[in-house]
Protein backbone atom coordinates (compact mmCIF):
# COMPACT_ATOMS: atom_id res chain seq x y z
CA UNK A 1 0.00 0.00 0.00
CA UNK A 2 1.73 3.31 -1.03
CA UNK A 3 1.34 6.67 1.03
CA UNK A 4 -1.26 7.78 -1.24
CA UNK A 5 -3.53 4.99 -1.03
CA UNK A 6 -6.93 5.32 1.27
CA UNK A 7 -8.82 2.97 2.55
CA UNK A 8 -12.88 3.38 3.20
CA UNK A 9 -13.88 2.97 6.63
CA UNK A 10 -15.28 -0.25 5.22
CA UNK A 11 -12.25 -1.85 3.90
CA UNK A 12 -10.35 -1.23 7.34
CA UNK A 13 -13.15 -3.16 9.22
CA UNK A 14 -12.72 -6.14 6.61
CA UNK A 15 -9.13 -6.50 6.95
CA UNK A 16 -9.55 -6.24 10.49
CA UNK A 17 -12.38 -9.33 10.96
CA UNK A 18 -9.31 -10.67 8.35
CA UNK A 19 -6.82 -10.59 10.66
CA UNK A 20 -8.96 -11.48 13.69
CA UNK A 21 -9.71 -14.61 11.88
CA UNK A 22 -6.41 -15.70 10.62
CA UNK A 23 -5.41 -15.18 14.68
CA UNK A 24 -8.13 -16.86 15.73
CA UNK A 25 -7.00 -19.72 12.71
CA UNK A 26 -3.45 -19.45 14.45
CA UNK A 27 -4.22 -20.11 17.99
CA UNK A 28 -7.16 -23.19 17.02
CA UNK A 29 -5.46 -26.62 16.63
CA UNK A 30 -5.70 -28.06 12.85
CA UNK A 31 -8.16 -31.33 12.12
CA UNK A 32 -6.34 -33.64 9.81
CA UNK A 33 -8.02 -32.03 6.82
CA UNK A 34 -6.36 -28.75 7.00
CA UNK A 35 -2.87 -30.58 7.82
CA UNK A 36 -3.35 -32.34 4.58
CA UNK A 37 -4.49 -29.21 2.64
CA UNK A 38 -1.67 -27.68 4.09
CA UNK A 39 1.00 -30.62 3.19
CA UNK A 40 -0.81 -30.26 -0.11
CA UNK A 41 0.43 -26.59 -0.75
CA UNK A 42 3.87 -27.69 0.48
CA UNK A 43 4.32 -29.88 -2.11
CA UNK A 44 4.93 -32.37 0.35
CA UNK A 45 3.25 -36.10 0.49
CA UNK A 46 0.08 -36.53 3.18
CA UNK A 47 0.45 -40.37 2.98
CA UNK A 48 3.52 -39.54 5.64
CA UNK A 49 1.02 -37.69 7.81
CA UNK A 50 1.22 -40.43 10.27
CA UNK A 51 4.81 -41.44 10.39
CA UNK A 52 5.31 -37.55 10.80
CA UNK A 53 2.71 -37.73 13.94
CA UNK A 54 3.97 -41.02 15.58
CA UNK A 55 7.22 -39.49 15.08
CA UNK A 56 6.59 -36.31 17.08
CA UNK A 57 4.82 -38.02 19.61
CA UNK A 58 7.99 -39.79 20.19
CA UNK A 59 9.96 -37.09 20.36
CA UNK A 60 7.57 -35.10 22.59
CA UNK A 61 7.81 -38.47 24.96
CA UNK A 62 11.57 -38.50 25.28
CA UNK A 63 11.49 -34.94 25.73
CA UNK A 64 8.62 -35.47 28.68
CA UNK A 65 10.90 -38.68 30.00
CA UNK A 66 14.13 -36.06 29.61
CA UNK A 67 12.55 -33.59 31.50
CA UNK A 68 11.32 -36.35 34.76
CA UNK A 69 14.84 -38.13 34.26
CA UNK A 70 16.63 -34.53 34.97
CA UNK A 71 14.20 -33.63 37.73
CA UNK A 72 14.50 -37.27 39.12
CA UNK A 73 18.61 -37.05 39.04
CA UNK A 74 18.62 -33.06 40.67
CA UNK A 75 15.90 -34.57 43.75
CA UNK A 76 18.61 -37.35 44.08
CA UNK A 77 21.72 -35.76 43.96
CA UNK A 78 20.06 -32.88 45.77
CA UNK A 79 19.39 -36.20 48.98
CA UNK A 80 22.11 -37.41 48.72
CA UNK A 81 23.86 -33.99 49.57
CA UNK A 82 22.20 -33.51 52.41
CA UNK A 83 22.97 -37.07 53.68
CA UNK A 84 26.31 -36.23 53.11
CA UNK A 85 26.49 -33.25 54.66
CA UNK A 86 24.51 -35.17 57.67
CA UNK A 87 26.78 -37.32 58.27
CA UNK A 88 29.80 -35.37 57.66
CA UNK A 89 28.77 -32.80 60.78
CA UNK A 90 27.35 -36.53 62.74
CA UNK A 91 30.91 -37.36 62.99
CA UNK A 92 32.71 -34.56 63.33
CA UNK A 93 30.24 -33.80 66.56
CA UNK A 94 30.85 -37.64 67.33
CA UNK A 95 34.81 -36.88 66.96
CA UNK A 96 34.60 -33.78 68.92
CA UNK A 97 32.75 -35.50 71.79
CA UNK A 98 35.16 -38.52 71.92
CA UNK A 99 38.20 -35.75 72.19
CA UNK A 100 36.62 -34.45 75.17
CA UNK A 101 36.47 -37.73 76.89
CA UNK A 102 39.39 -38.21 79.80
CA UNK A 103 40.43 -40.36 82.57
CA UNK A 104 38.36 -38.69 86.20
CA UNK A 105 40.13 -41.44 88.28
CA UNK A 106 42.01 -44.79 87.68
CA UNK A 107 42.61 -48.11 90.46
CA UNK A 108 43.78 -51.59 90.32
CA UNK A 109 41.84 -54.38 92.32
CA UNK A 110 40.53 -57.85 92.79
CA UNK A 111 37.71 -58.82 91.83
CA UNK A 112 36.18 -57.61 95.27
CA UNK A 113 36.36 -54.36 95.16
CA UNK A 114 36.83 -52.82 98.38
CA UNK A 115 37.95 -49.13 97.24
CA UNK A 116 41.63 -49.75 97.24
CA UNK A 117 44.15 -49.32 95.00
CA UNK A 118 46.02 -52.08 94.79
CA UNK A 119 49.69 -52.22 94.71
CA UNK A 120 50.59 -55.95 94.78
CA UNK A 121 49.35 -58.99 93.32
CA UNK A 122 50.76 -62.12 94.44
CA UNK A 123 51.33 -65.04 91.18
CA UNK A 124 50.41 -68.03 93.70
CA UNK A 125 46.42 -66.64 94.22
CA UNK A 126 45.90 -66.92 90.25
CA UNK A 127 44.36 -63.62 90.93
CA UNK A 128 42.31 -61.95 88.60
CA UNK A 129 43.24 -57.92 88.65
CA UNK A 130 40.48 -55.41 87.35
CA UNK A 131 41.57 -51.99 86.09
CA UNK A 132 38.99 -49.85 87.08
CA UNK A 133 38.79 -46.56 85.24
CA UNK A 134 36.27 -43.42 85.79
CA UNK A 135 35.89 -41.60 83.18
CA UNK A 136 34.46 -37.93 82.66
CA UNK A 137 32.79 -35.90 79.42
CA UNK A 138 31.68 -38.93 78.47
CA UNK A 139 29.52 -38.64 75.50
CA UNK A 140 25.71 -39.62 76.59
CA UNK A 141 24.02 -41.69 74.09
CA UNK A 142 26.93 -43.28 72.53
CA UNK A 143 28.77 -46.30 73.21
CA UNK A 144 32.93 -46.54 73.33
CA UNK A 145 35.57 -48.13 72.03
CA UNK A 146 37.56 -49.05 74.59
CA UNK A 147 40.89 -51.20 74.96
CA UNK A 148 43.36 -52.37 77.86
CA UNK A 149 46.89 -53.45 77.49
CA UNK A 150 48.74 -55.14 79.98
CA UNK A 151 52.05 -54.95 79.76
CA UNK A 152 54.48 -57.29 82.04
CA UNK A 153 58.12 -56.01 83.28
CA UNK A 154 59.94 -56.92 79.73
CA UNK A 155 57.99 -54.78 78.00
CA UNK A 156 55.84 -57.30 76.99
CA UNK A 157 52.06 -56.89 75.53
CA UNK A 158 50.83 -60.25 77.08
CA UNK A 159 47.23 -59.40 77.83
CA UNK A 160 44.09 -57.43 75.62
CA UNK A 161 40.68 -56.13 76.02
CA UNK A 162 39.01 -55.32 73.12
CA UNK A 163 35.37 -54.17 74.28
CA UNK A 164 32.26 -51.62 73.39
CA UNK A 165 30.82 -49.78 76.60
CA UNK A 166 27.10 -50.09 76.72
CA UNK A 167 25.37 -46.88 75.90
CA UNK A 168 26.73 -44.22 78.02
CA UNK A 169 23.78 -42.95 80.38
CA UNK A 170 26.07 -40.20 82.43
CA UNK A 171 28.64 -37.77 81.35
CA UNK A 172 30.52 -39.76 84.22
CA UNK A 173 30.99 -43.11 83.63
CA UNK A 174 32.33 -46.19 85.29
CA UNK A 175 34.53 -48.93 83.16
CA UNK A 176 37.18 -51.94 83.69
CA UNK A 177 38.76 -54.38 81.72
CA UNK A 178 40.66 -58.16 83.64
CA UNK A 179 43.48 -59.87 83.23
CA UNK A 180 44.67 -63.21 84.87
CA UNK A 181 47.85 -63.03 86.84
CA UNK A 182 49.06 -66.79 86.75
CA UNK A 183 51.39 -68.07 89.33
CA UNK A 184 54.09 -68.59 85.91
CA UNK A 185 53.94 -64.61 85.28
CA UNK A 186 56.64 -63.06 85.41
CA UNK A 187 56.96 -60.88 88.81
CA UNK A 188 58.02 -57.69 88.63
CA UNK A 189 56.16 -53.89 87.70
CA UNK A 190 53.15 -54.46 85.68
CA UNK A 191 52.06 -51.89 83.76
CA UNK A 192 48.18 -51.59 82.60
CA UNK A 193 47.03 -49.20 79.93
CA UNK A 194 43.55 -47.74 78.76
CA UNK A 195 42.82 -46.85 74.99
CA UNK A 196 40.22 -45.18 73.23
CA UNK A 197 40.14 -45.68 69.89
CA UNK A 198 43.86 -45.03 69.28
CA UNK A 199 44.41 -42.83 72.29
CA UNK A 200 46.05 -43.48 75.39
CA UNK A 201 43.28 -42.30 78.28
CA UNK A 202 45.42 -43.67 81.32
CA UNK A 203 47.98 -46.16 83.16
CA UNK A 204 48.79 -47.44 86.37
CA UNK A 205 51.16 -49.66 87.81
CA UNK A 206 51.41 -52.36 89.97
CA UNK A 207 54.04 -55.47 91.52
CA UNK A 208 53.91 -58.79 90.98
CA UNK A 209 55.20 -60.93 93.66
Amino acid sequence: MTQTQRLTQEQLTQIIAEIEKLKALDEEELDREQVEEILQELNLPPNLLDDALTQLQRKQALKAQQKRNRLIIASVVGVLVILIGFSAFSIQQYNSAIARVQAQQDRVTLGRDNGDNLQVVERQGNSQVFYRVTLKDAPVGKKLQLSCNWVNPDGKVVGQNLYQTRKITTSVWNTYCRYQILAVSVPGNWQVQMFLNDRKLSEASFQVK
